[in-house]
């Protein structure tokens, strides 16, 4: 029997067209199994892709989910490997050869390659659109804010928009809103120092101090953004300062401004103004203790000797200036209360200035013009005319004036007509109070020898008498005493009242 022919051998494996194959469905479109007739699976593959563009597509922001993208990178080399797999196993012949195939297959790898660089752009583009977006969120705030105080409901938004501002500086410097950035900068500084811009000084020092330390907010790269702005606030500063402190001169709180002023601008020529603008606030109310309100002058000139005394740097010569204005004006106040009635006014300011002046030549004048008042404040005759001047002391009249206490604890004697004058005479420890004031006179009368006392020699006229004793109220009265008699005055006290006996 014939034995049967042998069977060909097996066609070798396609290894050029499972390369093809793999190539062709690295694209993403399953062109791979196309090649090999499995539509099924190239659908399956295409159906992949489209899924992705549908999880990709609008690029936004945050792109596609890394899950995703490495799930269909396995994927696409899955299919790759199915491919080649398939490829090596199919005997049939494919109508293309395989060189053009695999050519095929690389240049259609472009087309993801392509797609990730389009969808790239694309999101950068979202990118773009997101960052310009929080730019003109920013930009809308701060013109919401313009022309507002910046204050404590304020600063918190300013200062938000101020975070987008220093965020794209830093964390985008080459987008299109961080080439925005100088202007909308310097809409910002214009808006927080409007105050300034409307004359407000006084307002403008917060927001102009605050626009001071945003240089130092920003990283070293992303501060050259603010450009001219870093030390844009420097002389409206000074300037507000200035302003702020000279027109509080006379005032508390000038020396606040003024201080801060010559300590963060000593070089300035806000801070070389302050000198000549003290002496001129001195000047002007030492010119005004010569009108009809020197009192005001005086206040205002001891607010200026605090900010001369407060201020860094030599202003003693101006701190002295200062402190003689006030001796004087001090005076002028007191002789203007005086005049104006209010004698008790007067009183304590003259006794203050001659306690705080010891040594001013004006001393003995203002003490008298002091006991006139107080004596005034009980018996406005005594105010009618300032004491005579160069009247103090006892003697030299003709009129002697002998005066007793007959009441126990010292007593104090102001008077006040063609001379003025004090005389203080010890206790009485042995007197008593009376019971009326005829028993008072009745003890004068039997002499005053074993009761303090004390004479005083006086131009003779009419005069004015207070009478003070600790416990009892003061008492005041007048008399004309003539050079043709000698008087005794005694003081004495009787039940709820003073006495006063003149003979």
């Amino acid at each position: 029997m014939a034995t049967p022919p042998a069977p060909p051998p097996p066609s070798p494996p396609h290894r050029p067209y499972a390369l093809a194959a793999a190539l062709l469905n690295l694209s993403g479109l399953g062109l791979g199994h196309l090649l090999l007739n499995r539509r099924l699976l190239a659908l399956l593959s295409c159906a992949a892709t489209a899924a992705l563009l549908l999880v990709a597509l609008p690029a936004d922001v945050d792109g596609v989910p890394g899950g995703v993208l490495v799930g269909y990178a396995v994927l696409l080399l899955l299919t790759a490997a199915h491919g080649a797999y398939l490829a090596t196993h199919d005997p049939r012949p494919h109508p293309l050869r395989a060189p053009i195939v695999i050519g095929l297959g690389v240049v259609l790898l472009a087309v993801p390659a392509g797609a990730s660089l389009a969808y790239e752009d694309a999101r950068d583009e979202a990118v773009e659109r997101m960052l310009i977006e929080r730019l003109d969120e920013a930009d809308r705030l701060v013109a919401d804010l313009d022309r507002r105080t910046f204050d404590g409901a304020t600063r918190p938004r300013y200062e938000k928009a101020l975070r987008v501002y220093r965020d794209l500086a830093e964390d985008h410097p080459g987008s299109r809103a961080a080439d925005r950035l100088p202007d909308s900068l310097t809409a910002y500084y214009t808006s927080v120092a409007a105050p300034y811009a409307a004359g407000r000084h006084c307002d403008a020092v917060t927001p102009l101090k605050h626009l001071r330390t945003v240089p130092g907010t920003f990283a070293a790269p992303a501060r050259k953004r603010l450009g001219t702005l870093a030390s844009w606030p420097d002389d409206r500063l000074a300037t507000s300062l200035y302003e702020c402190g000279t027109a509080a001169l006379g005032r508390p709180g000038a020396d606040a401004p003024l201080s801060e002023l010559l300590r963060a601008f000593p070089e300035s020529a806000q801070a070389a103004k302050v000198g000549p603008a003290l002496r001129a606030a001195i000047d002007t109310r030492s010119d005004a203790l010569k009108g009809s309100d020197p009192c005001t002058g005086v206040d205002e000139l001891r607010a200026l000797g605090r900010t001369t005394a407060a201020l860094p740097g030599d202003t003693r010569t101006l701190h002295a200036t200062t402190a003689r204005a006030v001796e004087r004006g001090v005076y002028a106040c007191g002789v203007d209360e005086f005049k104006d009635g209010a004698f008790t006014k007067a009183a304590e300011t003259l006794t203050g200035f001659v306690r705080e002046y010891p040594g001013s030549g004006k001393r003995d004048r203002a003490e008298d013009i002091a006991v006139a008042a107080e004596i005034a404040a009980e018996r406005p005759a005594a105010g009618r005319h300032l004491p005579p001047a160069h009247s103090s002391g006892r003697g030299g009249g003709p009129v002697e004036l002998t005066v007793a206490n007959l009441g126990p604890g010292p007593l104090e004697i102001l008077y006040t007509g063609p001379t003025t004058g004090t005389v203080k005479l010890e206790d009485c420890s042995s007197c008593r109070i009376y019971a009326t004031r005829t028993r008072g006179d009745a003890a004068c009368r039997t002499g005053v020898t074993k009761y303090p006392r004390t004479t005083l020699r006086l131009p003779a006229g009419a005069y004015h008498f207070l009478y003070k004793r600790a416990g009892v109220r003061d008492r005041a009265d007048g008399a004309k005493l003539s050079a043709a008699y000698r008087y005794t005055d005694c003081s004495f006290v009787t039940r709820g009242t003073a006495g006063l006996g003149l003979t």
